[in-house]
């Protein structure tokens, strides 16, 4: 029992590890995207320049009267354009991440390659 147990194993063993390749750059990539564009829009709900467009014209505190709507327009034009900027930001950092997803294994490699170089 013992030996059909550690047979059992160690092809399990061998076999995870030519899998593990597929399934980086199948389903684990497919999961590293769904992870990323998550994780961009967990950063658009926080920023939300959209909503900050959509109340461009509304006047902030009520204040009706000429000066409150110019303040107003002023300061969320400033709000949508810093928001829109930080936004990008984040969608660059969110794009570095799954880009760094797909390269890491072949950079591993090649560290590897140079680690265990034999040098005359």
């Amino acid at each position: 029992m013992f030996v059909v147990v550690l047979q059992r194993l160690i092809l399990e063993a061998i076999f995870d590890i030519l899998y593990f390749p597929v399934w980086w750059y199948t389903r684990g990539t497919l999961h590293a995207m769904r992870w990323t564009a998550g994780l961009f829009k967990r950063g658009n709900s926080a920023l939300a320049p959209g909503l900050w467009f959509a109340n461009l014209l509304v006047p902030m505190f009520g204040q009706y009267d000429f000066q409150g709507r110019i303040i107003s327009f002023f300061m969320r034009s400033f709000q949508v354009l810093i928001r829109s900027i930080a936004l990008l930001f984040w969608l660059i950092l969110c794009l570095i991440l799954f880009f760094i997803w797909i390269v890491l294994p072949v950079a591993v490699i090649y560290c590897f390659s140079f680690a265990y170089k034999v040098r005359p």
